[in-house]
């Protein structure tokens, strides 16, 4: 029996800090509220505090992993347990170690101040001592006519369709992948923005010197065969054992551009 109990406390060994803490952190996101329900974890309330307010799902993606990124930083230390000087300091090693750009230290912020004033609804008086990073002020790069019409020049297809677009419209680039023949009026040259940036709806302009393309396409698009197969039919096969006949997709790009919506 003692050698045994020799054996057992030689091969005992304590937890490391960072092991301590980051036990303790794993309690702590788990534990129950005074109902008796497991409280959400960390991460999951913030995701929930950002579809309450209807944020896009990019910033959501980016609060998370900056959020993740900041407790990962100082060995997974719950926030609630740390203050002004850690957000310092992991801001300064943003910009010092990692060397990002002023926008990405500013947005790293403004995710830490999601999470204080409204995930952990933490009082913020230290946060106005933190100074947001001076963004540069650069002139932007234009390219001349010549150039855009050399660039034109080089694509076919949809693409030189969607760059038309782009270029002439000023239209961001998911809002031309999601643009529906609904949305175009070639009576008053415009074109209606859906859910755009921030979730909003805007008009602007159809240039002249792309509705010729676009009627083009659209024909194009109009006599192609439907890609949803009509009716129900079981999955892989129909009634008599027979595979049905689905016709051939075409190129995604082909497929996707001003195609008109199912009802």
């Amino acid at each position: 029996m003692a050698s045994v109990a020799l054996r057992s406390s030689r091969s005992f060994s304590y937890p490391t800090a960072s092991e301590s803490s980051a036990l303790a952190f794993a309690l702590r996101v788990g534990e129950a509220d005074p109902t008796g329900a497991p409280k959400p974890r960390l991460l999951d309330r913030v995701r929930a505090a950002i579809r309450a307010r209807h944020y896009s799902r990019r910033t959501e993606k980016a609060y998370v992993a900056w959020i993740r990124r900041y407790i990962f930083f100082h060995d997974k230390r719950h926030p609630a347990d740390m203050g002004a000087p850690e957000v310092t300091c992991f801001l300064s090693s943003l910009a010092v170690e990692g060397k990002v750009a002023a926008s990405t230290q500013n947005q790293a912020l403004s995710a830490l101040l999601f999470l204080y004033g409204e995930v952990l609804a933490v009082d913020l008086p230290w946060m106005d001592e933190i100074v947001r990073a001076k963004r540069p002020q650069r002139l932007p790069v234009v390219l001349t006519r010549d150039e855009v019409r050399a660039v034109l020049r080089r694509l076919d297809g949809p693409p030189r369709l969607m760059a038309f677009l782009l270029y002439g419209a000023g239209l961001r680039l998911l809002e031309c992948c999601r643009l529906r023949v609904q949305d175009v009026d070639f009576g008053t040259n415009q074109i209606v923005v859906r859910s755009g940036k921030g979730d909003k709806d805007r008009v602007t302009m159809l240039p002249a010197v792309v509705k010729p393309h676009l009627a083009r396409h659209l024909e194009g698009v109009r006599e192609q065969p439907s890609l949803r197969p009509r009716g129900r039919r079981r999955l892989g096969g129909t009634a008599d054992g027979t595979r049905p006949q689905v016709p051939e997709r075409g190129p995604a790009s082909d497929a996707n551009v001003c195609r008109p919506a199912h009802r």
